[in-house]
């Protein structure tokens, strides 16, 4: 639980005196979707190693 409160603080402090509107919203949707990216690979990853595919 402390890893995710210290996660949460992180993504606050990073997005709080970014200036325009634009640019602290376009950041916000690519961290989300860098995050959304980063766990389909992740799944994939350990759905291939589940089923016993074969890394040559």
């Amino acid at each position: 639980m402390k890893k995710l409160l210290l996660v949460k603080e992180i993504y606050i402090e990073a997005f709080r005196n970014l200036g325009h509107v634009i640019v602290e919203k376009y950041f916000k949707v690519f961290a989300w979707f860098s995050f959304v990216m980063f766990f389909i690979v992740l799944y994939a990853f350990i759905y291939r190693i589940a089923t016993g595919f074969a890394f040559d």
